[in-house]
């Protein structure tokens, strides 16, 4: 995602760090995690910088990662607390979710 304006957050995928990152102001603000297990893609970590809160740029990084997984055919396995929160509010990927295992769960979280 580049948005126009020097101000508007930008998003990439890092396919070999397996992360999303947003920058906003031209400064990294923050990033989600992922590892790719067969046609899933489980989201495993999300943070954004203090200095970045309250201005809604989780909720950029996820929509951004959510979209671009979909995208590419893999489905969504969410363990990471934030985009579990986010695909619980938001319903536009219900199609694409599937639930964590308990194995990706006690294997992705240690």
């Amino acid at each position: 995602m580049t948005a126009s304006g020097a101000d508007r957050p930008t998003v990439a995928h890092d396919a070999s760090g397996s992360r999303y990152t947003i920058n906003a102001g031209g400064e990294p603000a923050g990033f989600t995690e992922y590892v790719d297990q067969g046609d899933q893609r489980v989201f495993v970590h999300t943070v954004v910088d203090d200095a970045f809160a309250g201005q809604g740029l989780g909720s950029v990084l996820a929509r951004f990662a959510l979209d671009d997984t979909r995208s590419t055919g893999k489905r969504i396995v969410p363990i990471c607390p934030f985009i579990a929160a986010f695909v619980a509010r938001h319903h536009d990927w219900d199609a694409v979710i599937d639930k964590p295992t308990l194995r990706q769960v006690t294997e992705l979280t240690r």
